[in-house]
């Protein structure tokens, strides 16, 4: 046999993601992490969600709780009515000092890892301020330099061809030459789905837990049919974020790590060109 042949692809430079896109990007996942932890903080002061302006102790919508069973202990969480056991996870889990601690969300997940409601709820206030103003900044620019009419509304052809992006990402095909330089389909949907719902959800949810602003603003209670289904939605969009996330980090470890994290570290990313191209 011959010696191998070997196909020198060729390559191209863009210029993908504008410098603010980048700080805001990098300021967004240490604010939403942190606000993730002291959230899971706060929930743990009272590991349960109810819908409606009070609490119903007897129909949660979500429960976690440590009960014990034949002698023995176990973490129990309740999703609607459903119970599943969740030692070692949710409901009971390893303490700092060892053993088991009953407490909604690990030690790990939460910031600080010892439960302090107080602390919790100052780290949580401070970074959500940042993450309002971090986030004006975001669609503020979005809005002026036409990014989100340019780069992040799907056309009607994109939209009509979403079951063949759905397809390429399912056999993990990823684009190539001037199909690469721009967000798919995909992409575009999702990336809505968190700027424009999500994140102002999150935010508008809540505020509304705030007694501060329910004097201010009564109709937020309204808007969220209470107290009780506002912390629920909060926490619903926040696992939503949180699933975003996931997701979005899958997909930059398997498309390219140092190509993805360079372009959003100096806006430069590297396409590769279909044979034949130049």
């Amino acid at each position: 046999m011959g010696p191998a042949a070997f196909v020198m692809r060729k390559v191209e430079v863009v210029y993908r993601h504008s410098w603010l896109v980048r700080l805001t990007h990098w300021v967004n996942a240490l604010v939403l992490l942190v606000l993730l932890m002291s959230g899971l903080q706060i929930f743990n002061a009272h590991p349960a969600l109810y819908l409606g302006s009070k609490s119903d102790f007897d129909h949660p919508v979500l429960a976690m709780n440590a009960m014990q069973t034949d002698g023995e202990f176990k973490g129990v969480t309740t999703v609607l009515g459903h119970s599943f056991n969740t030692t070692g996870v949710l409901g009971l889990s390893s303490g700092s000092h060892g053993g088991y601690q009953a407490r909604g969300f690990p030690s790990w997940a939460t910031l600080p890892s010892y439960q302090d409601l107080s602390t919790g709820r100052r780290w949580h206030f401070f970074f959500a301020w940042l993450f309002l103003f971090n986030g004006l900044a975001y669609l503020i620019w979005t809005f002026a330099s036409g990014h989100l009419r340019r780069d992040l509304s799907p056309t009607g052809t994109e939209i009509k061809h979403i079951g063949a992006s759905i397809a390429e990402h399912a056999r993990l095909k990823f684009p190539e030459g001037e199909a690469a330089k721009r967000y798919n389909v995909l992409q575009k949907l999702a990336y809505l789905a968190v700027v424009l719902v999500l994140l102002p959800l999150m935010l508008a949810t809540g505020l509304t837990m705030s007694p501060g602003m329910d004097a201010a603003f009564p109709w937020l209670l309204e808007i969220f049919g209470g107290r009780q289904s506002a912390r629920t939605i909060h926490f619903l969009t926040a696992s939503g974020i949180v699933l975003f996330v996931s997701v979005h980090l899958v997909m930059v470890l398997i498309s390219g790590v140092w190509n993805n994290l360079r372009s959003m570290m100096t806006g430069r990313y590297v396409v590769t060109l279909p044979e034949g191209e130049s």
